[in-house]
């Protein structure tokens, strides 16, 4: 392959990082059931010592993001525990996520529940959660929110907004000067008439109103289907509102598929408008770059790693794109020279050299293969077998 290409992906690949979703190795159900897996992970330890295999096979996911509920029952209290684990498996804390849908109280909302203790229960869970990251040296504190509600007039939708505003500037005054507030947005799901963040301009003047720390987090599986995520981000990106994404793929919406498996052309555009962000601006774009998935029938290292290396493919396929060729047929409105510039640096295959930047930092050419040779899928089945035979769960 041509020198210049080699730079190009070579570049790339050296400031491209991708944190792993600590639930994303545990068995999690859909709304019917528990599919489960004899080799998920059943600690925050067991968590941290799947990501790190992953990262030892990669070399590109150093950090773990965490939900409080879930991986720090103790709040604060468990970040000496996480620090531990950290140091012995080689990935360290990344974003810290509150858990604000999940306890009965949150039946009717969380920040913007009628009732005014749950709206403070839920500060406060938020506050501990910024200690949480303080503790763990974490930037971000992403925020999701279940918030809305299934029938019309049920619910007082402008007191709501003012209640989100309310309660997140407060949340952001908490913020110590290296964090972030990363506001995430869903269209339904699981509320169906309305959803108190349910697009990207709802979060979008949510964060501004909250503060100067507050951008919006973009989930590629939380749009409907027909919605060019691209243009989205290229907003986001002008605005400079664009906090971070949680990748995935869908089919119809918020399936939690392996990044590309449905649409990599356009995970691809996304990448290429951040890339055209940076070379027309001359700066680096500061996102965090996220994995959300939970797998009920893929293997889930294994589909962490497949989506990993596929956005290794995407982000390298972008750095392709000739963007002086591109900015001269855009001006002059040459239609097939500019698609053409994208379709180009799409259509080529950047394996071969991304195995050579692999074999240049001494990690394996092809994860999925060292993985599968490396017995340690066999090693955590026997361990954690019995515990995740207990753990099977019925609809009703």
């Amino acid at each position: 392959m041509h020198s210049s290409i080699m730079e190009k992906v070579f570049a790339a690949l050296e400031t491209f990082r991708i944190e792993l979703p600590s639930w994303g190795f545990a068995n999690t159900g859909t709304r019917f059931g528990k599919f489960i897996q004899a080799a998920a992970a059943t600690t925050t330890e067991e968590k941290f010592s799947d990501a790190g295999q992953v990262h030892l096979l990669t070399g590109v996911c150093p950090t773990i993001a965490l939900h409080v509920l879930w991986d720090c029952p103790g709040g604060a209290q468990s970040t000496e525990e996480i620090k531990r684990f950290a140091s012995r498996y080689g990935v360290a804390p990344g974003s810290i996520n509150p858990n604000l849908f999940q306890d009965q109280e949150y039946k009717y909302g969380s920040f913007a529940n009628p009732e005014e203790s749950i709206r403070e229960r839920a500060l406060r869970h938020t506050k501990d959660s910024i200690e949480i990251a303080r503790r763990l040296k974490s930037r971000d504190i992403s925020f999701w929110f279940a918030d809305g509600s299934n029938y019309p007039g049920t619910a007082n939708i402008r007191q709501r907004k003012h209640w989100f505003v309310e309660a997140l500037r407060e949340a952001h005054g908490e913020l110590f000067p290296d964090q972030r507030m990363l506001v995430e947005y869903k269209p339904f799901e699981p509320a169906f008439y309305h959803t108190d963040i349910a697009d990207w301009g709802m979060a979008l003047l949510l964060s501004r109103a909250a503060g100067p720390k507050a951008k919006v987090l973009v989930d590629t599986g939380h749009h409907y289907g027909a919605q060019n995520i691209e243009q989205i981000v290229a907003w986001l990106l002008s605005e400079e509102m664009l906090g971070g994404f949680h990748f995935n793929d869908r089919r119809y919406a918020d399936d939690d598929l392996t990044m590309g498996s449905i649409d990599p052309y356009q995970v691809f555009r996304i990448f290429h408008e951040i890339r055209f962000f940076e070379w027309e601006t001359g700066r680096r774009a500061d996102i965090a770059y996220m994995v959300d998935q939970s797998h009920n029938l893929k293997g889930k290292i294994e589909a962490m790693i497949q989506t990993v290396t596929m956005a290794q493919q995407l982000f390298a396929k972008a750095a392709l794109v000739d963007y002086e060729r591109l900015a001269a047929a855009q001006k002059k409105c040459d239609l097939v020279e500019a698609e053409s510039r994208l379709q180009d640096a799409f259509a080529a295959d950047v394996r071969p050299v991304i195995q050579e930047w692999r074999d240049s930092k001494g990690l394996p050419k092809d994860p999925m293969v060292a993985f599968r040779q490396s017995g340690y899928l066999e090693r955590i089945t026997k361990a954690r077998a019995a515990k995740n035979a207990h753990n099977v769960s019925s609809y009703a």
